[in-house]
């Protein structure tokens, strides 16, 4: 990728970068470990964006 970015491109690869994390531990807890993976979550290898 390009070194020199547009401002919302890099807005939206900052999003994505914060959204990319896993279930928080207190949500395990409250949900009885039900909830363990999240389903949203994204390999940079695996999965691409449309950025």
């Amino acid at each position: 990728m390009s070194r020199n970015k547009p401002l919302a491109k890099k807005l939206r690869l900052a999003k994505a970068n914060k959204q990319n994390r896993k279930v928080p531990m207190w949500t395990m807890l409250k949900t009885n470990r039900k909830v363990r993976t999240h389903p949203k979550m994204r390999h940079w290898r695996r999965n691409s964006l449309k950025v």
